[in-house]
């Protein structure tokens, strides 16, 4: 389909596929068995001014909208999402300081974001604060030159690896969410270190690690925006963010479904390729309806927010759930579709299966995210124009 993309767009897709094919299709497979951070992949991305497209033009970016972001995040993700998890995090850890941080901060972190110097994260997990995100426990005591940060963060992608985190910590515990605050903190700063690193299913070219906050003194100017609001920006990062969510899990997808109509045209069985059979076609026709269906789902919510609109909630929960979902049925399908091969890692299907899983665990489980669309729907008066 046509999407109307403009010129920018379409530049940002053909370039964000180019470094897909060319870089890092011939090394996915060597880093996914290694799990090993795509280094020379994020200087390619920032060789190429990848990193601008999510910084705002006045802190030498680019400026673009959500959607920019969502076909960089697919075209990667159609090759490795692991790999593509490392360039849509740091674009995560970098939406606070967006939305919003100080004109300080903006000047002091932007514009090293944006030239793809130094790599971000955003820190809100921890071990009894999963779906429940307001249950953190990690505090931040406020002191006369800063704040003190005592507790562990856990499953933090990007972990040990960005220079930026944007902490979620309670500067008033005796509110409970209401008094987390959102905090900015460089890697190196004292009594700042990192867990082991985590071995995984899936993605596991993107690292994944502890954060561990023992007495580790911030200055106060690193605090963003107010104290006690904390809660409310991340809700609010991520009705933006979960659209770059979807656009992994449908670039996932569109890999596997690439990849099934390939071996299907090529596989000889009973004296023809496998595609002559009706019940191949059946699965390759419903896997590519669902792939449209998640990609018309994906833009036209990035759109509603590059265009302004106010209360995005469901959009974005939709957008996540489906995509995801849409990414676990057609991975699986095209295991199916390519046999005992599907099942071998000389294919790239079983890791697609793999990586796809974890679209349906972060930024909000499935399950809960489904509670908020209904929520949502809790809320309508009437029908809507």
């Amino acid at each position: 389909m046509d999407y109307f993309l403009s010129e920018q767009q379409k530049e940002i897709r053909s370039l964000a596929r180019q470094i897909a094919e060319e870089r890092i299709l011939p090394v996915r497979a060597e880093l996914d068995e290694k799990e090993e951070f795509p280094w020379e992949i994020m200087k390619n991305l920032a060789d190429s001014d990848m990193f601008r497209i999510f910084v705002p033009e006045a802190y030498e970016g680019l400026g673009g909208g959500c959607l920019d972001l969502c076909l960089a995040i697919e075209e990667l993700s159609r090759v490795c999402s692991g790999i593509a998890l490392c360039y849509a995090a740091t674009s995560l850890g970098t939406v606070p300081i967006v939305l919003f941080g100080s004109e300080e901060q903006k000047k002091k972190y932007l514009p090293d974001i944006a030239a793809g110097k130094r790599l971000t994260a955003f820190a809100l997990t921890e071990a009894s604060a999963g779906s429940d995100a307001g249950a953190i426990k990690t505090t931040a005591e406020k002191m006369n030159d800063g704040y003190l940060l005592n507790g562990t963060k856990q499953f933090i992608s990007n972990g040990g690896d960005a220079e930026i985190y944007t902490v979620m910590a309670l500067t008033d515990k005796s509110r409970g969410a209401r008094g987390a605050s959102a905090i900015i903190v460089e890697k190196g700063t004292p009594g700042f270190t990192f867990g082991k690193k985590e071995k995984k299913m899936g993605i596991r070219a993107s690292s994944t690690r502890e954060l561990v906050f023992k007495d580790c003194l911030v200055p106060k100017e690193n605090l963003i925006g107010k104290e006690g609001m904390g809660f409310i920006y991340t809700l609010k990062v991520f009705d933006q963010s979960r659209p770059g969510i979807g656009a992994q899990a449908l670039g996932i997808a569109q890999g596997a479904l690439d990849t099934a109509v390939d071996y299907a045209r090529t596989r000889i069985q009973f004296g023809h390729p496998i595609f002559a059979l009706p019940v191949v076609q059946n699965k390759l026709a419903e896997m590519a309806i669902q792939v449209e269906a998640a990609r018309a789902l994906t833009y036209a919510t990035a759109r509603a927010i590059d265009g302004g609109a106010k209360d995005v909630t469901e959009a974005s929960a939709m957008v996540k759930v489906f995509a995801s979902d849409v990414a676990m049925k057609v991975t699986v399908e095209a295991v199916q579709i390519l046999g005992g091969a599907g099942y071998m890692r000389d294919y790239p299907v079983e890791k697609m299966m793999r990586d796809a899983k974890i679209t349906q665990i972060y930024e909000g489980t499935n399950e809960v995210l489904r509670e908020t669309i209904a929520l949502e729907l809790r809320k309508r008066k009437g029908r809507r124009d």
